[in-house]
């Protein structure tokens, strides 16, 4: 497996970056290749992404959450196999740290090579980076929240 650790610095408090966070159907706003993600239970969501032509579909199991602290997940079905967490440091009343760590399993010779030269890790930067610009174009305003514990 691989992995692929990123942060960025947000200015907005870390309930407003935790709360947006839990909001799984606005990911394709800011994650490119995410079509679409249906949230089917509390512990559950189906995932569609399209990156470079290549469809896949998969489910993922929050397996912790923590409001205001972690949300972390791990694929159970479909033909993504990855898990990670993402965790949130209040750096200040008005300034949250979000950090990202995942571990995937690239399939086939594409996704090795992409892997190799630092594609997935380039995707995560961008996602972090799209999720910033989003959050703080809101005026720190998240879309919805979910403060349930898993």
């Amino acid at each position: 497996m691989s992995q692929v650790e990123e942060s960025i610095e947000v200015d907005v408090p870390v309930r407003a970056a935790y709360n947006q966070w839990t909001q799984f159907e606005t990911f394709p706003e800011f994650m490119q290749g995410v079509e679409r993600i249906e949230q089917r239970t509390d512990k559950l969501t189906h995932w569609v992404t399209k990156i470079d032509g290549v469809e896949r579909t998969f489910d993922a199991r929050i397996t912790e959450q923590i409001p205001d602290e972690r949300v972390a997940w791990t694929t159970v079905e479909g033909e993504a196999k990855q898990a990670g967490v993402v965790t949130f440091h209040r750096l200040d009343d008005s300034r949250t740290k979000v950090m990202l760590q995942m571990h995937y399993d690239p399939e086939g010779l594409a996704e090795t090579v992409g892997d190799k030269l630092g594609f997935v890790k380039r995707q995560v930067t961008g996602d972090l980076g799209r999720f910033k610009k989003f959050i703080e174009k809101r005026g720190g305003a998240e879309t919805g929240a979910w403060r349930g514990e898993v």
